[in-house]
């Protein structure tokens, strides 16, 4: 507190004398709250956010730390049971600490145990819990969380049954009441294809309108095929036991998909608030398994028997991974279908593939990942009436233009079914990369104290998709 002793002898000086001192004591005090506010201010922004890791069963849990964040405290508290998850995910975060280019600096706090759950809840060490493991429990994981005042940044899916969609709106109407953030990982959006699918179909001139299509012909389809067996941060990935038990890891209509169905809402509604239930109708969904022998269970596990949980699942000493599905939906009247497929090993030189069409009044968009891309993904223009490609091509260079104010450098070039479109190098980003942006794009939400209603019905959109696709699904 500043104390002030004020003095006037009004008969010995002028008035404007009086005046002047006065304004120059008002500027005083000024100064020395306003400095103090500001200190008070920089503390609160300087504060950082500090991260607590729950069983991190993923490789996508660590994928968050493989850089460091300006607004993350470099401690991290994890929370975890004894074993292999635990252990596969302390070597990657080691990794990324001695690493020559460009290490990270993060300091471990492991706590282990049959009751880490209790012991996070009981100690509460940080305020943003990571989520990327089994998930039979994470939406339990998340609604605890969150009505214990956590943020939660959570990898896909949130929620694999219905009854787990159900659970999964109590907690986001919690984070609400409990003014928390509640956000799931979606890489996809930051691909560039992905981000110039969106952009050019936004532009009349060269898309058109999206079209409402059919069930035989859907306005939207989007396919990707993954593998079990594959490469991360330079070494072959060893996948848990679980995650080959959909009980644990959830069927591959209600995981891999969420990517698919977000992107669709992303790209053709951005930014638009959904609601699940009068926007969205599912007219067909279907599962079928992938078949894997004990040695190429062995080889992505590294253990020489299966386990006993997936005894329901071994035909004919073969496991049978109800991993692939395809959703056909139609949300606000546009015919659309996702489709996931997993098989047990990539190609040699390839990896994870996609296949995007979205189809306009002038032209399709169409994303290809296949062996005449040589497996990297490239955007398409294709028009939808063959007729005066000249003038078309002349407007294209028009809206190129304007494209390039945001993206310099992307262009397009002519092709056998139309134009290929030309992204620089720098534009490029990988699927490991991908966690960093989005992780950024959380610390903005958290800085500005809220998610977007968008997001937020965007998410509620996805689950309920995803999971009322498997129920329809499970019925044949």
């Amino acid at each position: 507190m500043v104390r002030f002793s004020l003095y006037f002898n009004f008969t010995s000086r002028p008035v404007s004398y009086y005046y002047v001192k006065f304004l120059a004591i008002l500027s005083f005090i000024i100064t020395v709250y306003g400095c103090k506010n500001s200190n008070t201010q920089k503390q609160v922004e300087m504060k950082k956010v500090r991260l607590i890791v729950l069983d991190p069963g993923h490789f996508h849990a660590a994928l968050v730390q493989k850089t460091m964040y300006a607004g993350i405290d470099s401690t991290v508290n994890v929370f975890a049971p004894d074993g292999s998850d635990l252990e596969s995910y302390l070597h990657l975060i080691e990794r990324y600490n001695t690493r020559t280019d460009h290490p990270t600096s993060w300091k471990l706090n492991v706590n282990k145990g049959a009751d880490y759950f209790k012991m996070f809840l009981s100690q509460k060490p940080g305020s943003l819990v990571i989520l990327a493991g089994n998930n039979k429990n994470k939406t339990e994981y998340i609604k605890n969380s969150v009505d214990a005042g956590f943020h939660v940044l959570s990898d896909k899916p949130m929620a694999i049954t219905t009854d787990g969609f159900e659970l999964l709106k109590s907690s986001f109407e919690s984070a609400r009441k409990s003014n928390v953030l509640l956000y799931d990982i979606m890489t996809a959006r930051f691909e560039i294809t992905n981000i110039l699918e969106r952009e050019l179909s936004k532009s009349e001139a060269v898309f058109g309108v999206l079209e409402k299509g059919t069930a035989e012909n859907p306005a939207i389809t989007k396919q990707s095929t993954h593998y079990f067996y594959k490469t991360v941060s330079g070494a072959p990935l060893v996948r848990p036991e679980w995650y080959f038990d959909t009980d644990q890891e959830g069927e591959g209509i209600v995981d891999v998909t969420t990517h698919l169905v977000d992107l669709v809402q992303w790209e053709c509604f951005p930014e638009q608030v959904l609601n699940y239930e009068n926007d969205i109708k599912i007219e067909a969904a279907k599962r079928w398994p992938t078949l894997l022998t004990l040695a190429e269970f062995s080889a992505v596990t590294k253990r020489d028997s299966f386990p006993a949980f997936l005894a329901k699942d071994i035909k004919n000493k073969v496991l049978n991974v109800f991993s692939n599905g395809e959703i056909n939906y139609t949300i606000r009247g546009i015919h659309t279908k996702v489709s996931a497929e997993w098989k047990y090993q990539a190609p040699e030189g390839s990896a994870d593939t996609y296949f995007s069409r979205m189809r306009g009044t002038r032209a399709n968009l169409i994303i290809r990942q296949d062996k005449e891309q040589r497996f990297k993904p490239v955007l398409y223009i294709e028009p939808a009436v063959k007729n005066n490609n000249a003038e078309y091509e002349k407007m294209l260079a028009t809206e190129f233009q304007k494209l390039q104010e945001k993206y310099p450098g992307v262009g397009f070039r002519k092709d056998k079914t139309g134009w290929q479109v030309i992204i620089p190098e720098k534009f490029n980003m990988d699927h490991e990369q991908q966690f960093e942006e989005v992780t950024k794009s959380f610390l903005m939400y958290l800085q500005q104290g809220k998610i977007p209603e968008w997001e937020v019905s965007f998410m509620k959109a996805k689950y309920y998709t995803t999971t009322e696709a498997l129920r329809t699904a499970l019925k044949k």
